[in-house]
């Protein structure tokens, strides 16, 4: 079973969380699997995450944000997760593509098909199979970081409240566009209803692609 399904969500939605409980759980069921982040995953883009991150690089621009997260993406793509799938591994990914359409695209403003085209250049058409949007009120999420003493605090947590919604709105509209692929799972609900859900939809997906090949 070789996909490569990717968990995207707000700050603090918990898909990272929900991640690893997942590929535990498709571990059991005798599925190999990969964990991965983006950016980051490989130690290119590790360094590269590293940059984008800083706390200490406000001064970045929205552009030079959107190429190296593309940048970083791309490197990680070819280095790691085609040869995962290739091999006929699942690759779960922490955030991908839609990230950069949501957080540069739409909440930066610079425009989901701009962004979109940076991209293509980057993923060759390699779209995600299935993505799981992990949907929170962004008040929520960023209370959940602030009680997270472990969490490191990103450049983008320091972003306004007013941002952080727009990432929110930017998600809806892009489940909306693509709603086949992207399923939506309520975040806000406890972290087993969360997994319970989130696997639930795995599983269905891998099911169906079994029964329609």
């Amino acid at each position: 079973m070789c996909y490569l399904i990717t968990l995207e969500g707000g700050e603090g939605s918990g898909k990272t969380t929900i991640l690893n409980l997942l590929a535990e759980a498709l571990e059991e069921k005798e599925f190999e699997v990969v964990r991965t982040r983006e950016p980051g995953g490989i130690d290119i883009a590790e360094q590269i995450r590293k940059v984008i991150l800083d706390r200490a690089n406000t001064a970045m621009d929205s552009r030079t944000e959107a190429l190296l997260y593309a940048a970083a993406r791309r490197q990680h793509l070819v280095e790691k997760v085609i040869p995962a799938v290739q091999m006929g591994k699942m690759v779960l990914c922490d955030r991908y593509i839609d990230s950069s359409l949501v957080y540069q695209g739409f909440a930066r403003g610079l425009g989901m098909e701009e962004i979109y085209s940076i991209n293509k250049f980057a993923i060759e058409g390699y779209m995600p199979d299935l993505t799981l949007y992990f949907d929170l009120d962004p008040e929520i999420g960023l209370s959940r970081i602030a009680k997270d003493e472990d969490r490191e605090v990103n450049r983008l947590d320091l972003e306004s409240i007013k941002f952080h919604y727009q990432v929110r709105e930017g998600y809806q509209l892009l489940q909306q566009q693509y709603s086949n692929r992207i399923k939506v799972i309520n975040a806000e609900n406890t972290i087993e209803e969360v997994f319970h859900d989130a696997l639930n939809a795995v599983l269905t997906f891998i099911e169906t692609n079994k029964n329609n090949s």
